[in-house]
């Protein structure tokens, strides 16, 4: 589990940060404009500043224990830890460790959403880091774009939502490390936009902002599919443990 958590980490790209540019309230994607609720208009609803530096992040100091149950985050306080959350809400075929109810031995994705393929998880000190628990919106990288002026405790509901984790392939998630949208993209490009919606939303949620890199690689992703919608709370949920 330690070693999930170091997956969060990594290089980033420092800079000096900008002055706020104001975000514009419509989209064109081929003469039509952003539908209301989709990806493409919340991003546009989004603040487009510069990287803030990296100075003072620590992830356990700023964002909390790894994988912690004591979060108001959706599907928390159930119990359970969240990367076991995280794995029996997006694996199939799920054993229990010794029949526990939360610690999950085995089980099968069935499509990592990063390439596409199918993997067989098995709990263990060398086979675990097959299936890693990813947060979609890196925290290092929210920490630059904003989650340095909320409260601890959103900043630890940000490490621990559901919205912004998914179990995917070890070594994708080792190559994305903390990159935004501007630097990394799944290989797996069916999977792109889904990527980038849910970027958006949970930079929404916790009112991060966007570079003007970043945004002009969402939107490049979003016009393909321009009514992309925003994932909802509920789809992004964890069942809580009975």
């Amino acid at each position: 589990m330690l070693l999930v958590a170091l997956a969060a980490t990594g290089c980033e790209f420092d800079g000096g940060t900008s002055a706020d540019a104001k975000p514009a309230s419509t989209a064109s994607t081929g003469g039509t404009a952003a539908k209301p609720g989709s990806a493409l208009a919340a991003l546009n609803a989004l603040p487009v500043k510069g990287r803030a530096p990296k100075t003072g992040y620590v992830r356990t100091g700023k964002f909390g224990p790894a994988w912690s149950d004591s979060t108001t985050a959706p599907g928390s306080r159930n119990g359970c830890d969240t990367r076991n959350d995280i794995l029996r809400r997006d694996l199939v075929n799920v054993t229990g460790k010794d029949g526990s109810a939360c610690v999950v031995a085995a089980g099968t994705l069935p499509a990592d959403p990063y390439t596409g393929k199918r993997i067989d998880f098995v709990r263990g000190r060398t086979t675990s880091m097959a299936v890693q628990i990813d947060h979609v919106v890196a925290l290092s990288d929210a920490w630059q774009k904003g989650a340095q002026q909320i409260s601890q405790p959103q900043r630890e509901a940000l490490a621990n939502d559901p919205l912004n984790l998914i179990a995917a392939d070890g070594p994708a998630n080792q190559q994305k490390s903390d990159a935004d949208a501007a630097s990394w993209l799944p290989a797996n490009k069916s999977y792109r936009c889904t990527y980038v919606a849910r970027q958006i939303a949970v930079k929404t949620k916790y009112e991060l902002w966007v570079t003007a890199a970043e945004r002009e690689a969402m939107q490049r992703v979003l016009n393909i599919c321009p009514a992309q919608a925003l994932p909802g709370e509920q789809s992004a949920g964890v069942a809580v443990k009975p």
